[in-house]
């Protein structure tokens, strides 16, 4: 991540801007391109939130100001001939004003694609990640993820094995709840177990790949490889 001190300086044009490429962190998909004065860097280097500067307006603009669709920054990036900036960031909702994860979901493209609804937040999931690569390398005592790390294949695979039955359980419990003609919020509560439920099944696949080695972008790229079919 890119450090306030060690930001790259871009040379700037004639109106005192520079074009800034919006990539998501999750899958590297353009998001949006606009424009960026010093002020703005400075902005978004000191809140980690990224700032633009508006040109219709003449003025300093947070993305998501109105929207909540702000974009945390990741990491940040200069060209080659220092005249464009590469922002990579965790996107918080559709990025474009028209509702769109990208203001390149253009009706018409080449590439087909799913009309994207509210974002999901899986780019969050590279957070949880560090986190237990971190442990991994490091292992702190006191760590859950520690404990399981150090008890090798047996530990963590038993483990999801044991969350994936959990899963199982409160998903037929919310089934069951819905066929008695309970709707929310009576459902609520089943539906809140299904959800951490699921939250333990996926932290513990996780600490199953950092066990074995297996980075989750290789899960990636099997099911990115199982969608184009």
């Amino acid at each position: 991540m890119t450090a306030p001190g060690s930001a790259p300086q871009p040379s700037y044009g004639p109106d005192g801007l520079v074009p800034a490429i919006v990539q998501d962190a999750t899958d590297g998909r353009v998001l949006m391109l606009a424009w960026v004065d010093a002020e703005a860097l400075a902005a978004t280097l000191a809140t980690r939130e990224v700032h633009f500067h508006s040109r219709s307006r003449d003025r300093l603009w947070r993305k998501g100001e109105t929207s909540g669709n702000v974009l945390h920054l990741r990491d940040l990036a200069l060209d080659c001939d220092g005249d464009a900036l590469l922002l990579t960031v965790d996107a918080v909702g559709p990025t474009c004003h028209r509702g769109t994860r990208s203001c390149f979901d253009l009706e018409g493209a080449t590439e087909v694609r799913a009309t994207p609804g509210r974002s999901q937040g899986f780019g969050w999931l590279e957070t949880l990640w560090a986190t237990i690569e971190d442990r991994a390398t490091n292992r702190p005592a006191g760590s859950y993820t520690t404990s399981l790390l150090e008890g090798g294949v047996d530990a963590t695979a038993r483990k999801v094995t044991e969350e994936a039955t959990e899963v199982l359980i409160a998903a037929k419990d919310d089934a069951a709840a819905e066929a008695s003609g309970a709707t929310r919020p009576s459902r609520d509560g089943t539906q809140a177990a299904l959800a951490a439920e699921t939250a333990d099944l996926l932290y513990h696949a996780l600490v199953l790949m950092a066990e074995r080695g297996l980075a989750p972008s290789a899960v990636v790229e099997v099911l990115r490889a199982r969608h184009a079919r």
